[in-house]
């Protein structure tokens, strides 16, 4: 078997690793993105892949690193190793990506809210509101801002709470 016959293979088996690993991250990332209607069999799909993806993404890396030093045992060209070494970093990037839940980078609690009178608001009539009251404290969080953190922990009438959506 000649070195260019060999090669081949081993370059598909690279890619073939580039592929799974940009899957097991993109795929399940893309499913579980907030405000993105799911089916149940999908969401299902993707929370499987998430149980085994930091093991998968290793495999991955592992299969990848094979291929490299064998690809390039085989003597390619200057662009072909540069091709070769690229496919295999992007492996390691995501399995290093993999490891970091980007929700929960993006959607960190807030800070500490502030509030004004009801007659100072800015608030649009129709404007939906998650409302708490206790004893004789109320307050209203917007929607919108509560579904971009998800979550705002405040205290309420000396009362600590979590107010999500």
């Amino acid at each position: 078997m000649t070195s260019r016959t060999r090669r081949r293979p081993v370059l598909s088996l690279l890619f073939i690793s580039l592929a799974c690993a940009v899957f097991l991250v993109a795929d399940p990332n893309d499913v579980i993105r907030p405000k993105r209607p799911q089916g149940a069999r999908e969401l299902q799909a993707a929370l499987f892949v998430l149980r085994f993806q930091q093991l998968a993404e290793l495999l991955c890396v592992a299969i990848a690193f094979v291929a490299l030093v064998s690809y390039l045992r085989s003597n390619p060209g200057r662009g072909s190793r540069i091709t070769a070494v690229a496919g295999t970093v992007m492996v390691l990037l995501c399995a290093a990506f993999s490891r970091v839940n980007i929700f929960e980078v993006m959607f960190h609690p807030a800070g500490a809210p502030s509030f004004q009178p009801v007659r100072e608001t800015r608030l649009d009539g129709a404007e939906k509101v998650l409302a708490v009251g206790t004893g004789v404290t109320a307050r209203a969080y917007p929607v919108r801002s509560v579904s971009y953190h998800h979550i705002v922990n405040d205290v309420a009438g000396g009362v600590p709470i979590a107010v999500t959506y």
